[in-house]
């Protein structure tokens, strides 16, 4: 076994299992996809560690989510084998590979097209068929390509635009972390009729997906 493969069984073992993930789906998923190649080759040593591993620099710094809590919200959103999903803001495309092993189909938004086209090409690479990463803005969803019963926002949003919850088909599930830091918890949204509700599911704290922050208020 090699040591990328070492650290994943570890991830599954001990972030995964003992944080209530029991979907065996996921576990298998998560315990047989290289996250290290879905990270920056100086990141690969921490592709496995229980943080948000950056991506990117600068102010729209993008970050790999904890592996725990990804794999709770995707246990959360329950996701059924002929499920159409949608991942807004997949970035270097992981929730969507994950995801792919989950649903039907699963599409990824993301905005920067350099990322698209390197995303792209690793789902090709690793032969995933069922899934595509396109370009858009993630806070204005993938309507072209839904209705969706599954959106899964990849970072945390101050707050979580109604274009979103509007390409939820009926019974669709959303599922997001919404706060920065220590306020940050993970809520479920599902669609029935024209009515959106949402809830409560577990505290989490992940890094804020740009594009979804709170609009500054004037002072006077």
């Amino acid at each position: 076994m090699g040591d990328f493969e070492r650290v994943r069984t570890h991830m599954v073992d001990n972030q995964l299992r003992t944080n209530d993930v029991t979907d065996l789906r996921i576990l298998d998923a998560m315990g047989e996809l290289p996250r290290e190649r879905f990270v920056p080759s100086a990141k690969r040593c921490i592709a496995y560690s229980d943080q948000d591993v950056p991506l990117s620099a600068g102010d729209g710094q993008r970050f790999l989510m904890k592996p725990h809590i990804f794999a709770k919200l995707l246990q959360l959103a329950d996701i059924g084998s002929d499920d159409v999903v949608l991942c807004a803001g997949c970035a270097t495309g992981y929730s969507v590979a994950v995801a792919s092993r989950l649903a039907g189909s699963v599409v990824g938004i993301e905005k920067d097209p350099e990322t698209v086209e390197s995303a792209s090409a690793l789902l090709v690479d690793l032969g995933i068929e069922n899934a595509a990463v396109i370009a858009g803005d993630p806070a204005t969803g993938g309507a072209s390509e839904g209705p969706y019963d599954v959106i899964l926002v990849d970072g945390a949003v101050e707050v979580l635009p109604q274009s979103l919850t509007a390409q939820l088909k009926d019974g669709g599930r959303l599922v997001v972390v919404e706060g920065r830091g220590g306020a940050g918890v993970a809520k479920i949204y599902v669609r029935s009729g024209d009515v959106v509700s949402g809830r409560f599911a577990f505290n989490a704290s992940i890094n804020l997906l740009p594009g979804f922050e709170k609009p500054r208020e004037f002072v006077f």
